[in-house]
């Protein structure tokens, strides 16, 4: 009898739908956010999943459980609050976010579901390029060595998900030192660059995509550009 992964489990166990690939290339925060709680508030079960790729210009944002002491000096870099979990994280070029807007309710799947999967499929990534990351059970996320590659941040509404992950690819990392990063005084950042992994960001968004389509079991993929 073959001995199924844990990834495997778990794509068994998600139903198939299909699938859209937006890239919205490099777009500051705020109206990209605002358009994840449109497109959430309006749609429906005819409109299918989507993920959404996008370099971010430098921002923090603090989570709706953000507290004002984790912001040691933002400096010139402007502050957003917003309503997804978590406390304060960066964003900035060089780094690739991915937006899950996915019906959660339809795909009879629960939030921690949806977190282990974006989990495993940032790990199952990186180890194609003998990267050894883990998550841990008590700090969303993707580590290596104890340094965070990549942060996680979820909000779910009438069902449906929004906000999603951001993995360190080639970028400046010093803004981390001006916060305590998810909330953790001295938690040190990585990214993938260091590690002999991809050094651009179109590489990591599309060997990411491809293990998270695998995950969320998509029966047909298509693409789009822009909002």
């Amino acid at each position: 009898m073959a001995i199924m992964s844990p990834l495997n489990d778990q794509r068994e166990n998600t139903l198939s739908y299909p699938l859209v690939i937006r890239q919205l290339n490099s777009m500051d925060y705020e109206t990209v956010w605002h358009a994840m709680q449109d497109f959430t508030d309006t749609r429906d079960d005819s409109v299918d999943d989507e993920l959404w790729l996008v370099e971010h210009l430098p921002v923090f944002t603090q989570g709706q459980a953000g507290k004002e002491e984790h912001l040691l000096m933002p400096g010139d870099i402007p502050v957003v609050k917003v309503d997804r979990g978590g406390q304060v994280t960066y964003h900035g070029p060089g780094q690739q976010v991915i937006y899950f807007m996915i019906n959660l309710r339809r795909r009879k799947m629960g939030v921690r579901e949806l977190v282990t999967l974006i989990e495993n499929g940032i790990v199952s990534m990186l180890a194609q390029y003998d990267i050894d990351a883990a998550a841990k059970p008590d700090a969303p996320g993707v580590y290596v060595d104890g340094k965070k590659i990549a942060s996680l941040g979820l909000r779910v509404r009438k069902g449906c998900s929004f906000h999603g992950l951001a993995i360190n690819v080639n970028m400046d990392l010093s803004p981390f030192l001006r916060i305590n990063p998810c909330g953790y005084a001295g938690l040190e950042m990585i990214q993938t660059i260091d590690l002999n992994g991809p050094d651009n960001v179109a590489e990591t968004g599309n060997a990411l995509v491809e293990q998270l389509q695998h995950l969320l079991n998509a029966d047909t993929v298509s693409y789009k550009t822009g909002l």
